[in-house]
């Protein structure tokens, strides 16, 4: 099983810096509009969804991997909830490269594997160096034309 690049983790914790800078918005709103509320209160909320993000994006890190097997991609991925996610290369339709502006900025990219069918017809392999996206890239368009061939009649 591989693990992602560990600037990863960088990436979920701006996601969560974000999260507490609305969250102090938000209720520095409400104090405005709505209701008085300490600051004392603001500043736990924020600091608050500051530590959970920097946990969730560690414990994270920590618990997502993937794998290229015979059949088909595996991930297993999960803080609260842990997900096992099997693609096999048969139902792969096509793969891109996706590099958001955070992890353009910390030189991550991200595999989106677009599979066939309707339900979580997509799987996102974050956390990867340009290098090794398009290699992964290459061989999952690889075994998935492979696999096609194979399942022909």
């Amino acid at each position: 099983m591989e693990s992602l690049h560990p600037r990863i983790r960088l990436v979920w914790i701006a996601r969560w810096v974000l999260l507490a800078v609305l969250l102090g918005v938000a209720v520095s709103a409400i104090d405005q509009w709505l209701v008085q509320i300490p600051v004392a209160v603001t500043v736990t909320v924020v600091a608050l969804a500051l530590v959970l993000g920097i946990v969730y994006a560690v414990v994270l890190y920590g618990r997502w991997h993937f794998d290229l097997q015979e059949d088909a991609l595996y991930l297993e991925r999960g803080v609260v909830t842990f997900v096992e996610t099997a693609v096999p290369f048969v139902r792969v339709q096509h793969v891109d490269t996706q590099f958001g502006p955070v992890e353009r900025a910390l030189g991550l990219s991200s595999v989106v594997v677009y599979t066939a069918g309707s339900r979580n017809a997509d799987v996102r392999v974050p956390g990867l160096t340009p290098e090794r996206a398009r290699r992964l890239q290459d061989t999952l368009r690889e075994l998935a034309v492979e696999s096609e061939a194979d399942d022909a009649v």
